[in-house]
Formats: structure tokens, C-alpha cells, sequence
């Protein structure tokens, strides 16, 4: 979700702690009380919902023989990083996964908390956490069948750590799951000028063009350390209907699945993805 991961030390390799950045922290912070509001600044990411969910639920369900009907991600164990007042972590909690959701901003969490409370199913399966990723490293060696990173990513400072500290927190051949914003003039204009600036429909100040991240870097960067690229697809937003769709451009926004190298040193084979963002688009959540 839209949270702030920051470092201290921009190097790769670095094992600083992680410290963050107190402007953004404010900003954040005063956006904290209105994640659930389906028609505010959040909007987007509420309708993200409807094909980020789906992608998610079918490419873990097609690399396993066995779900439970109604409750399909039973049993898994999911990181959602940077989860916000927790737009992804609902969902994921109510396809039976057990979800654990880390967010730096302490009232995002309080928010997130507070909304779970009102689903008694809920607040057995989610638990949440003021967090950075690397904070909870130590405890949380080889815990997880899965991490999503939805709209996280362009806000790192030092991405290559980011992703090594996804790397052990991840079981081996688990899932990573990636959703950003490219770095490409279009997603300047789009994304920043015309979302922020003259729509409204992301916050103002929200993104930095800068920090955007092309699928090619972020690929490199996966494969790089230890993890197998399995799905690249570009994500388009439609601001006249609020609505997410696929497409084959990731000139934009674009979703990445990974999977982590297995015991032996290499990613386990799976059956092949293909379709599967076209069998999400017209799933829709469950």
C-alpha cells in the first residue's frame, strides 16, 4: 500500500536500521484516518483491489494441488508490507490466508487495527504491526509462503536491500508479489501531474517521479538475488469509471510475480501463469 519505507544508508549491502523519512511520516500520518473512505484519497487503491486480489489468489492457486473451497489461500502465511489501513490484508484474511501486515506509520496501523476489529474472522487471521521490513528480519527467517508489496516499492530508498531483506523473509520458493509504478515520461504526466495535480486522485506529494522503478531494473534487481521472474503485466487505471484492468503496456502501473529459489538453489517449476491475468480480470474478488 501506500506507505513509506525509508533507509538510512542508501548503499547496497548496508545493514543499517532502518529510519523514516519524518516529512513523508506526516504526510502519511495525516492521510492515516482515511484509508477506509472508498470515495477519498484512497479510492484507487480500494478498486486496485479487484484485480490485484484475483491475480494474487489464481497464481498461488495454480502452483498447488490443494485448497480448501471458500476459503482457497487456507494455510498460507502472507506478509503484506507496507500495508497501510490494511485495503490488501482484508481480503487476502478473508480467502482464508493468514496475513501479517507491517506498516512504519504507527497510525495506519491504529487505523488498520480498528477496522479489522469489526470482523471477528478478521482479527483471528490478520495481525499487524508498526514495522519496517527489515525490523522484523531477525524474528522472521524463512516465515512467510508469501509477500506482497503493493505500491511500495517506488518509495524505497535502497531497493536492492529491500529486496534481499523480501529474500529471507520468504520460506524458499515462496512468492513475491510486486505492484509499482514504471519510470517512463507517460507515468510523469499521468501519474503525477494529471493524478496529483489536476484530478486529485492520488494525493498530492504522494509519489516521487524519481523513485519510480523500471520493470527491467526491478527485474534485474530479483534475479539478481536468488529469486525466478515468472510475470511481468502492465496495470491501467481509468479514472472516468475508478476501475483497474490488465493490459500488455507497462508504460504505467505494472504487477510482478517471483518466486524464491528452492532449497536446491533454484525455483521449483510451477505450472506456466499463462491467462492468469486475464482469468483474474473476469474472476473478480472472491
Amino acid at each position: 500500500q501506500l506507505s513509506l519505507f525509508r533507509f538510512t544508508v542508501k548503499r547496497p549491502f548496508s545493514t543499517s536500521h532502518s529510519s523514516v523519512d519524518s516529512k513523508e511520516m506526516k504526510k502519511f500520518q495525516l492521510l492515516a484516518h482515511k484509508w477506509w473512505d472508498e470515495e477519498g484519497e484512497y479510492a484507487a487503491l480500494h478498486s486496485m483491489n479487484d484485480i490485484r486480489v484475483p491475480f494474487i489468489r489464481d497464481t498461488l492457486l495454480s502452483m498447488s494441488s490443494n485448497y480448501h473451497l471458500g476459503n482457497p489461500l487456507s494455510g498460507i502465511k502472507i506478509l503484506d508490507v507496507g500495508c497501510g489501513g490494511g485495503l490488501l490484508s482484508e481480503p487476502l484474511g478473508r480467502l482464508g490466508a493468514s496475513v501479517t501486515g507491517i506498516d512504519p506509520v504507527e497510525d495506519n496501523i491504529r487505523t488498520a487495527d480498528r477496522h479489522k476489529s469489526f470482523d471477528p474472522v478478521l482479527a483471528k487471521r490478520i495481525q499487524y504491526k508498526s514495522s519496517s521490513l527489515e525490523e522484523i528480519v531477525e524474528e522472521s527467517m524463512e516465515t512467510f509462503d508469501v509477500i506482497v508489496a503493493s505500491e511500495v516499492v517506488e518509495h524505497v530508498a535502497d531497493l536492492e536491500m529491500f529486496i534481499k531483506c523480501c529474500s529471507q523473509v520468504l520460506k524458499p520458493d515462496g512468492s513475491l508479489f510486486i505492484t509499482t509504478i514504471n519510470k517512463t515520461q507517460l507515468s510523469y504526466v499521468l501519474g503525477i501531474v494529471v493524478a496529483e495535480k489536476l484530478l486529485g486522485i492520488v494525493p498530492e506529494g504522494t509519489h516521487e517521479w524519481e523513485k519510480f522503478v523500471p520493470p527491467e531494473e526491478l527485474e534485474h534487481l530479483l534475479e539478481s538475488n536468488g529469486f525466478s521472474v515468472r510475470t511481468v503485466t502492465g496495470m491501467l487505471y481509468n479514472p472516468l469509471w475508478g476501475s483497474w484492468s490488465w493490459t500488455e503496456s507497462t508504460s504505467l502501473n505494472y504487477a510482478v510475480h517471483a518466486v524464491k529459489a528452492g532449497a536446491g538453489g533454484h525455483a521449483t517449476d510451477t505450472p506456466p501463469e499463462t491467462d492468469i491475468q486475464q482469468r483474474s480480470a473476469t474472476a473478480g474478488t472472491a
